[in-house]
C-alpha cells in the first residue's frame, strides 16, 4: 500500500478505531502511539550488480508502559491528523510505500508492510506482515523463482552475492 492509499483508507474511514495486526491473531496494543513518520529514501546495489532506488513512508508505533489497560484504540481520525501535520513539516512521496515499525517484548522491531485491511465492529484493522529477505539478482546467480539459494552457491569467488 503506498501513502496515497493509507491516508486516503484512513480518511475514509475516520469513524473507526486504528487497529493493527503484527502477526495473525496478535494486536498492537490499545495504548499504542505514533512515535515518528520517517520519509525514507532508498539507493541500493545487489548482489549482481543491479542498482534501485525507492521511496518510503515508515511510520513508527511505540506502546506505551504507563497507558497498559487503556480501553480505546488510537482513532483513525487522531491518526490521519498526525499524519497531515507531518505532512506540512515534511513533504510526503505519495507513491511511496507505507512500512510500519513495531516491536514489543515478545516480537523483535521490524519494517511491516500493510497486507490487507478489514472494517470489523468499528475498528479499521490493518494487516502487517513481514517481507521475507529475496535475492534480486536471481538471474545473474541463477536462481529459478521457486528455488532458494543453497548455502555454498553464493560462496566468495562464484560470481554471486
Amino acid at each position: 500500500m503506498n501513502t496515497t492509499e493509507f491516508i486516503s483508507l484512513l480518511g475514509e474511514h475516520q469513524d473507526k478505531s486504528l487497529v493493527f495486526e503484527y502477526a495473525p491473531g496478535m494486536l498492537v496494543g490499545t495504548n499504542y502511539h505514533i512515535t515518528e513518520v520517517k520519509h525514507v529514501a532508498i539507493d541500493a546495489v545487489d548482489c549482481g550488480s543491479g542498482t534501485d532506488s525507492w521511496k518510503e513512508t515508515i511510520i513508527q508505533l511505540w506502546e506505551s508502559p504507563s497507558e497498559l489497560g487503556k480501553k480505546e484504540y488510537l482513532s483513525t481520525y487522531k491518526a490521519l491528523a498526525i499524519l497531515k501535520k507531518v505532512g506540512t513539516m515534511k513533504t510526503y512521496e505519495m507513491d511511496a510505500i507505507v512500512k510500519i515499525e513495531y516491536s514489543n517484548a515478545m516480537f523483535h522491531t521490524a519494517h511491516l508492510h500493510i497486507t490487507d485491511f478489514e472494517i470489523k465492529q468499528g475498528q479499521l484493522l490493518m494487516k502487517l506482515a513481514i517481507q521475507p529477505t529475496d535475492c534480486k539478482a536471481k538471474e545473474a546467480c541463477g536462481v529459478s523463482e521457486t528455488n532458494t539459494v543453497e548455502a555454498n552457491a553464493c560462496a566468495p569467488g562464484s560470481g554471486c552475492c
